[in-house]
């Protein structure tokens, strides 16, 4: 991006030094470099002040973890990586770190260097509002293939269904119909 809005401030000089015959394009070329340069700020600072789930993955699968959850949720993106360079303290290409969007809540993550001592906790869970039982039962059925059932889809008197899964990775889940 930041390349992109030097090439365009590099244009609009070129074309200041030229004769007024430009002056079309020139303006043009201003306009798309203030709504650049507007975009940029947006995207740089998006994460500034918010409050977001950070997700440490000690098994240096942080990228499947979160194509995962990106595919599992509508109006979901990754928005920005960072990978580790040769030489690094994980297998190059592994995230450095990672901030993607699950249904517009925000999400960080990482290929942790260190094993720790702690891992996930089912204490800290992700609460799911599905708008409908289908939704649930293949949220369910998908975050937990090869994870843990801690409750399955049932009526708990708290709610007409609820679940709640540990998915492979470790992250917990709680999805309730609303």
């Amino acid at each position: 991006m930041n390349r992109i809005i030097s090439l365009l401030a590099l244009a609009i000089i070129v074309l200041s030094c030229s004769d007024s015959k430009y002056k079309n394009e020139l303006d043009a070329l201003r306009t798309e470099l203030d709504s650049l340069k507007i975009t940029s700020a947006k995207s740089e600072n998006n994460t500034k002040g918010e409050i977001a789930t950070f997700l440490t993955f000690q098994g240096n699968n942080a990228e499947e973890a979160m194509n995962f959850y990106i595919e599992l949720f509508d109006n979901s993106e990754i928005i920005k990586v960072q990978r580790w360079a040769e030489g690094g303290p994980v297998e190059k290409g592994k995230i450095m770190h990672a901030t993607f969007s699950l249904n517009g809540n925000l999400f960080m993550c990482s290929d942790s260097p260190p094993v720790h001592d702690w891992g996930f906790t089912p204490a800290v869970s992700n609460y799911i509002e599905c708008e409908n039982e289908n939704k649930l039962q293949n949220l369910f059925l998908k975050l937990s293939e090869n994870g843990k059932v801690m409750m399955p889809p049932n009526n708990y008197g708290f709610s007409t269904k609820f679940a709640f899964v540990e998915d492979r990775f470790g992250v917990s889940w709680q999805l309730n119909l609303k």
